[in-house]
């Protein structure tokens, strides 16, 4: 409920501050006192277009200050999150406005953008103007007064539920499509790469392998020859060298006993023998595996050759990326035949969803077209009670694809004056009538609907006498379970009231000035006679506005 209404320098108000009461709270005051600017600082709170032209003085800025005491319905909690922002009981909603024309919002202090503020506002209020339809003309909000009247709001939700879910099931479905289209298309050329990759069948460090082995191969002849003459002088010659050295080993050993430093000398001169000896034998073995190969030479460069080719193909700085490359491939085709399996199992699962959402709409149907003659037969009789003999609902139900609502469209349709011709909300109805039908419709659906405040500016638009009494039953009926704002002439829907404010003008420090007070029971009493008779009323007046405000008389 909207608890305090906090206004600084707006229009002919310098400064005021409004607290309210639960219930129906009603606003009178003479015409031009300001009620209609207590309604638009309201809706500046509430995220309405600011103007700088609203500034009483333009060298101060205006300041609106909505103080709200909520429950942490589904509704609050979820916007808190989504703001990333902490849901509190108290929720104060503020506007500023510079001289400049430039504004700030705030919810509970902390910056937010007007879109967000109006998001919470919609929440928290539903502000219903006199020439403002608002959401009377939403497809969307008279589909939900129909579910609500019909008792299947819950069906709606899981409804809902399972539509959501199919709807990001086939925006899945439709990306998978896309991306299985584009992969088709390079599908067959993909697998010409891999098979030319595969039938090469490169390793990595290949390059480096056989870039030595051709390495060993051109120069095959110089080994042999060098290896060939190595041997040739360790071995044969005139003087080969290991029989030389083993001439030297025997000899040193001749002479180790006679001096202390040879055994030492002999140990090593044997070990370089042995040494020597060993390399003799591996240069003999290596010189046996080493030959000129024209061919190997051959299909080693063919080898290499191919590889850089398709290296250069691809687009790779070194060869041995081709074997990333080929994985890639092979990856990018497994993806292909998984997505494909994907798409399956989705579109299963959307079959599923869809015979689920089906058989809810098929209740959602039947529920609504057994209300239908239900509503539309209360509100006309409401409606007649509320000065509208010749106003009559009707509530089309028309038959559309599965969408979000289920499987028709909602529509309510009126004719203001027994015309046999049913049309849109706007177009037929003014803004009072718009405003009474809505609280018929809302008086209906109250007990099975989360409402915000609702607060209606002059619903007693063109009405007087026992329709205005029944629209005054209607609101306080109504503001049992709801607070319920409202601004009237009407000293029947006045006498209602849990609290009265009256709105007045002043002079202070030489200026006009809009002021604001709760009325007292006995001040009730003036008011409500002045209403019926003018200035200065008799006591008969006195005495039938006391019966008036008992809800004994009209």
């Amino acid at each position: 409920m909207l608890e305090r209404l906090f206004i600084q320098n707006y229009a002919i108000i310098a400064q005021l501050e409004i607290s309210f009461s639960k219930g129906l709270v009603i606003i009178t005051g003479e015409t031009g006192a300001g009620k209609s600017i207590l309604m638009g600082a309201l809706g500046l709170a509430l995220g309405e277009r600011a103007d700088s032209t609203q500034l009483r003085d333009k060298d101060k800025k205006t300041v609106i200050e909505a103080v709200f005491k909520t429950m942490r319905t589904a509704s609050i909690v979820q916007f808190f999150i989504e703001a990333d922002m902490e849901a509190e009981e108290e929720i104060i909603l503020r506007r500023e406005i510079q001289s400049s024309g430039k504004s700030r919002a705030f919810i509970n202090d902390t910056p937010v953008s007007l879109v967000q503020l109006q998001q919470l506002a919609t929440i928290l209020v539903d502000l219903h103007q006199q020439f403002d339809t608002l959401e009377l003309g939403n497809k969307h909000f008279q589909r939900v007064l129909l579910d609500a009247r019909a008792g299947c709001l819950q069906e709606m939700t899981a409804y809902s539920a399972l539509f959501v879910q199919s709807t990001a099931i086939q925006k899945k479905i439709a990306s998978l499509e896309a991306l299985l289209q584009k992969a088709q298309q390079e599908r067959d050329y993909k697998i010409f790469l891999l098979n030319e990759l595969e039938e090469l069948n490169w390793t990595d460090g290949e390059a480096r392998l056989i870039e030595e082995e051709l390495d060993l191969l051109s120069h095959a002849d110089q080994i042999r020859l060098g290896i060939g003459k190595i041997g040739f002088v360790m071995n044969e010659g005139e003087q080969p060298l290991i029989p030389q050295i083993r001439t030297m080993v025997s000899l040193l050993q001749s002479l180790a006993s006679h001096h202390p430093s040879l055994p030492a000398l002999v140990a090593r001169l044997e070990s370089s023998y042995v040494e020597i000896k060993d390399i003799s034998n591996d240069l003999e073995s290596l010189l046996d595996g080493i030959s000129v190969d024209d061919k190997k030479m051959e299909q080693l460069n063919e080898r290499l050759a191919n590889a850089q080719r398709l290296s250069k193909k691809h687009a790779l700085s070194v060869i041995d990326d081709l074997v990333e490359k080929r994985t890639q491939l092979a990856t990018d085709l497994a993806v292909f035949e998984n997505s494909q399996d994907e798409m399956t199992a989705l579109q299963k699962q959307l079959e599923t969803l869809h015979g689920q959402a089906k058989a809810l709409a098929s209740v959602l149907h039947k529920k609504r077209m057994a209300q239908v003659p239900i509503l539309e037969g209360a509100s006309n009789e409401l409606l007649k009670r509320v000065g509208m003999p010749n106003a009559s609902l009707k509530i089309d139900l028309k038959p559309i694809a599965l969408s979000a609502s289920g499987t028709e469209e909602v529509s309510f349709l009126f004719d203001a004056n027994k015309s046999g011709r049913y049309e849109s909300l706007h177009k037929v109805a003014s803004g009072g009538e718009l405003s009474r039908l809505m609280l018929v419709l809302k008086s209906l659906v109250a007990g099975s609907l989360e409402m915000p405040t609702l607060i209606f500016d002059e619903i007693d638009s063109g009405i007087s006498g026992e329709a205005a009494k029944q629209v005054g039953v209607l609101m306080e009926e109504l503001a049992h379970a709801h607070q319920l704002i409202a601004i009237t002439h009407q000293p029947q829907i006045a006498a209602r009231a849990n609290q009265h404010l009256y709105v007045f003008k002043q002079e202070e420090n030489g200026s006009i000035t809009t002021s604001i007070r709760v009325l007292s029971e006995q001040e009730r009493i003036q008011t409500i006679a002045k209403m019926l008779a003018g200035e200065n009323p008799s006591e008969a007046v006195l005495a039938s506005a006391r019966e008036m405000m008992k809800g004994l008389v009209v």
